[in-house]
């Protein structure tokens, strides 16, 4: 069933690219590994059980790691609202609602496919937003699982994952020195794992990054001109991203695995070098998009400032 979300032919572009790649890399990666280790069946049967736990287990994984509880209309009857009144406005099947008792103000979306998709927020982000502001950011999670760049990206993060967890296993591997002495052959063995393992790793996470960036300019798009309030839009990423300035470095750190995912990436206050390679776009070029948006649509606000 086809949403009312503004459709981004360009982020549909970006995706079937990068999953293209992505997927010439994966081949490739593992027909290294099974030329370097020798053994196709183990290869093919640990990456086919990783691949699909991931997609069919990444909502449930997502939420265990993040805290994240699925509640009840009785529970949380104001949210519950919300998220049916943007549903019926972008006739979009309702996504099971789920709340984290973290403190930091966010929110993420997580699932397969629109009729097994997880909106998740935080205790954090529902202490500090206005409902116009609220709507705004649930807006843009649920765009984020009308445009089905929620699977591709955790598709997508496959394949960094296993090239991360295939240096771990060349380690800890008994292949590698548990038995017998390390020869010449057997370092060098490892040497090109290591090395295959982290060329993967590298580009896969560039074009990961690439693309999240794109997806959150999406988003923050889809979900504007859905709600018509641009500006509340803005006014919750401000006020989110200097409240998670202001959260201790070591409160961000296990919320940071889950960058892509969310609507404000965990970042403290002074990330230096890391926003080269940020999931997100800077808080600036959001704004200055919403602030074109609602030029466009004449709404007498600025970014910032709910309206």
């Amino acid at each position: 069933m086809q949403s009312r979300f503004r459709s981004d032919r360009r982020l549909t572009v970006r995706m079937g690219v990068t999953l293209f790649l992505l997927g010439l890399l994966y081949v490739a990666f593992v027909a290294v590994l099974i030329v370097l280790l020798k053994s196709w069946v183990l290869v093919v049967v640990i990456a086919a059980c990783m691949l699909g736990a991931q997609y069919w287990f990444s909502d449930r994984i997502a939420l265990f790691a993040m805290h994240g509880q699925v509640v009840e209309r009785e529970e949380y009857p104001q949210l519950h609202a919300v998220v049916d009144r943007l549903c019926a406005m972008a006739d979009m099947p309702k996504p099971t609602v789920a709340v984290s008792s973290m403190d930091m103000p966010n929110a993420f979306a997580t699932g397969r496919n629109p009729d097994n998709a997880v909106v998740c927020v935080t205790t954090g982000l529902l202490r500090r937003l206005e409902p116009a502001e609220l709507e705004g950011v649930l807006a843009h999670e649920l765009s984020h699982v009308a445009h089905k760049d929620v699977a591709v990206i955790t598709v997508a993060s496959f394949l960094g994952v296993v090239a991360g967890l295939v240096v771990r296993f060349a380690f800890y591997s008994e292949l590698f020195g548990g038995r017998g002495r390390k020869d010449q052959n057997t370092l060098a063995l490892f040497a090109m794992v290591m090395g295959v393992s982290a060329a993967v790793y590298a580009i896969s996470f560039l074009l990961i990054r690439a693309l999240s960036r794109y997806r959150e300019l999406a988003a923050d798009r889809a979900a504007a001109l859905l709600t018509g309030r641009p500006s509340a839009l803005a006014s919750a990423l401000t006020k989110v991203t200097g409240d998670i300035g202001r959260i201790p470095s070591e409160d961000l750190r296990t919320a940071q695995a889950f960058n892509a995912f969310y609507f404000t990436p965990a970042l403290g206050a002074e990330p230096g070098i890391s926003r080269l390679f940020s999931t997100h776009p800077t808080l600036e070029r959001r704004l200055e998009e919403l602030a074109r948006i609602s030029a466009e649509l004449g709404e007498a606000a600025t970014p910032g400032k709910a309206g």
